[in-house]
């Protein structure tokens, strides 16, 4: 069922050609409660949380001095390729845990800490807080996965998706370009 180390691999080539300025919402998740999803065609961002009805401000953090939810994470964005090779089916992509899921390069080179990117009419803006794969998504996807997200390609490309912060809030629908508009160094 999941895929070898090998298989994911020979994907690398596919997620590497990711448009790089402008590319697409492919798929919304609203994680109302531990462990429960809500696919959503469309969705509105807000500076409270994040993406509306999603549980992030209500998740404990080990990352904020007194354990609240953290302001740099309250947005995961996930390459929509890295998912699709490592999900298979586009049905259980919402299962990775990520609200946002982007046919988007999220490397540093492109997407550094500090670029904002238009979707919708909310912009958000890329934090330096890593996301990294863990026991739930080896649990999902395999053991396979877990070490292909983690490895050092896998982090150079952020396979395992990076964090962002609404900075404007608005409403984006699946479809709806992702457009960088403005970088770190201007």
């Amino acid at each position: 069922m999941h895929l070898t180390m090998e298989e994911l691999e020979a994907g690398l080539d596919w997620i590497r050609q990711s448009p790089r300025n402008t590319g697409v919402l492919e798929l919304i998740v609203c994680r109302p409660q531990v462990d429960e999803r809500e696919v959503l065609k469309t969705g509105h961002l807000n500076l409270e949380e994040g993406l509306a009805g999603d549980n992030w401000n209500r998740k404990r953090s080990s990352r904020t001095p007194d354990g609240s939810a953290h302001p740099d994470m309250q947005l995961n964005l996930m390459n929509a390729r890295a998912i699709a090779l490592i999900a298979r089916d586009k049905d259980r992509w919402q299962w990775a845990g990520d609200q946002l899921f982007v046919d988007m390069d999220l490397t540093d080179e492109h997407l550094p800490p500090g670029t904002r990117l238009s979707i919708g009419s909310a912009v958000i803006e890329v934090t330096s807080q890593p996301h990294n794969g863990c026991q739930k998504f080896a649990d999902r996807f395999g053991l396979a996965a877990l070490k292909f997200v983690n490895s050092p390609v896998g982090k150079e490309l952020h396979l395992r998706g990076i964090n962002a912060k609404v900075v404007q809030p608005g409403t984006i629908r699946v479809g709806d370009p992702v457009t960088k508009i403005v970088t770190p160094c201007g």
